[in-house]
């Protein structure tokens, strides 16, 4: 038999922000298809209309438009297999469900909700099945005639899918192995309801993901359990030959103690649990995303491929084509993945240091003139060459070198008890007398006659060193001193000198 092109998708319902444990099922997805040269579909599930949010639609696309992660076709996307939207195929799902019902394996069914409640009280762990089936209200024991009519006269109904009992379902899992499960622990789950005339889940991603093609299902475990259901349902249509793989992924778990990660392990504990910030449009909540809080789209990848899979190597730092390259979804873990946001800093931190500096440079200008200075991208630059391995993120840049741009107003109290000594200004105007005549000011001409300066004196270098770091940055913080009077050029470096002196006495 022929080899099918490796086709898999990504399908969020637009309910809200995107999890971060839903970019990392989509990112799985991605790697594996691009290892397989194969395809990557985005599908919205929007048949619950009631949970629809505004603008989730829209959020989903960004969070991948930012990240790098391109899909080959879907929503916003194209391709010969749309429209990829669910409520845009309506008609396409009553096909196949009148299908089912034609050939017996689905049926209608009529029971109110305050019915089916009354079950619940009378019947425990009561769920519709073989069992119940026959004492309710649907065409498996209504007449003909009646079904028919109050179909005709608009009341309501669901469309059941009829499971047998004594069948062993077995999913071959990627991850998990052969997962075996008996139908009689199954109940006949609703595929359709006429109320809005849409399908559940369970029928539009069968159906979806048999016309779409799509050889290779990779979501999170908590689907494990439809996985038999959904396999009957590709039997029941015939359709056993084209039944995708499946590979259930592990939970991501707290950063500490039990339970999956949620927004409320964000909010307590101070990191985010979304890739975008999300205003909700109801409450107007805001809650924070990796991208607003200053994380490279390249570190978050890197962090989430390593949350349940690792490439059984002590390499850490992997690029996107590594990835791909070193992917294996059979070694992905199954017990959940605890999710470490201190990990998540470090590789904010390891990509900090791999940019080029005009990179974080172009990232940390706008930040600059945001402070109302005017500066050359160069010098710009040259102060996040001797910065940026000092930070996890490229807004810290600025309180912690604002010096290099702005002269300090005010000095570090602390600094000044401990640095600023009674003979302090006295030799800080021998610095300057030092420093004044020097026509070359580079770092190394400076550190040449200072040093000599301080050694005729009998000066101790670091009381010299630590009151000229307090005059120029205010406090005692920075790189080198001569890397900072270099920069400031002897201009600057002398009016903060004199400055300190006035000021500090």
């Amino acid at each position: 038999m022929e080899e099918r092109r490796v086709r898999v998708r990504f399908a969020p319902s637009p309910t809200g922000p995107l999890h971060i444990g839903g970019v990392r099922t989509a990112l799985y997805n991605y790697l594996f298809a691009k290892q397989h040269g194969g395809d990557f579909v985005f599908r919205i599930e929007d048949t619950d209309s009631n949970r629809f949010v505004p603008g989730a639609e829209e959020y989903i696309i960004e969070t991948f438009k930012w990240l790098g992660i391109r899909f080959d076709e879907g929503v916003s996307f194209g391709g010969k297999h749309g429209p990829y939207r669910q409520s845009e195929r309506r008609e396409i799902y009553k096909e196949y469900v009148q299908k089912l019902i034609d050939n017996g394996q689905a049926y209608y069914a009529f029971d109110t909700p305050e019915e089916l409640d009354a079950c619940r009280q009378s019947i425990d762990n009561f769920q519709y099945d073989a069992k119940t089936r026959m004492s309710m209200r649907n065409s498996l024991t209504l007449p003909a005639e009646e079904v028919d009519a109050m179909i005709a006269d608009g009341q309501q109904y669901v469309v059941r899918f009829k499971i047998e009992p004594g069948q062993t379902v077995v999913v071959d899992d990627l991850i998990r192995g052969e997962v075996r499960i008996q139908s009689d622990i199954l109940d006949d789950k609703v595929l359709y309801k006429s109320a809005d005339e849409l399908p559940t889940y369970h029928l539009a991603n069968i159906v979806d993901d048999h016309l779409m093609e799509i050889t290779h299902v990779i979501r999170g475990e908590e689907w494990l359990p439809s996985a038999p259901l959904h396999i009957l349902l590709y039997r029941a249509f015939g359709w056993e030959t084209t039944m995708p793989r499946f590979a259930h992924l592990s939970l991501l778990l707290k950063p500490e103690g039990k339970g999956k990660l949620s927004k409320r392990d964000g909010d307590r504990l101070g990191f985010p649990v979304f890739p975008l910030e999300w205003t909700d449009p109801k409450s107007g909540e805001v809650s924070s995303g990796f991208r607003e809080s200053g994380y490279f789209p390249e570190a978050v990848i890197n962090f989430l491929a390593l949350l349940g899979w690792n490439p059984g190597t002590e390499q850490e730092i992997l690029s996107i084509d590594e990835l791909v390259q070193l992917f294996d979804i059979t070694k992905c873990q199954k017990a959940g993945a605890r999710f470490d946001f201190q990990k998540a800093l470090w590789f904010n931190h390891e990509y900090m240091l791999g940019k080029s500096n005009d990179a974080i440079a172009r990232e940390f200008a706008p930040i600059v003139a945001g402070n109302g200075i005017e500066e050359s991208l160069d010098r710009v630059t040259q102060v996040v060459a001797m910065m940026k391995d000092r930070v996890t993120f490229v807004k810290e840049l600025w309180p912690l070198c604002s010096f290099f741009f702005v002269p300090p107003i005010t000095y570090d109290e602390k600094t000044v008890r401990k640095r600023w000594k009674p003979e302090s200004a006295k030799v800080m105007a021998e610095l300057a007398g030092v420093l004044q005549p020097l026509d070359d000011f580079s770092t190394g001409t400076q550190e040449t006659a200072v040093f000599e300066w301080v050694k005729q004196q009998e000066y101790k270098l670091g009381d010299v060193m630590n009151a000229f770091r307090l005059a120029l940055v205010g406090e005692g913080k920075g790189p080198g001193m001569f890397d900072i009077s270099s920069f400031l050029g002897k201009e600057e470096t002398l009016s903060r000198l004199h400055k300190a002196i006035e000021t500090l006495g």
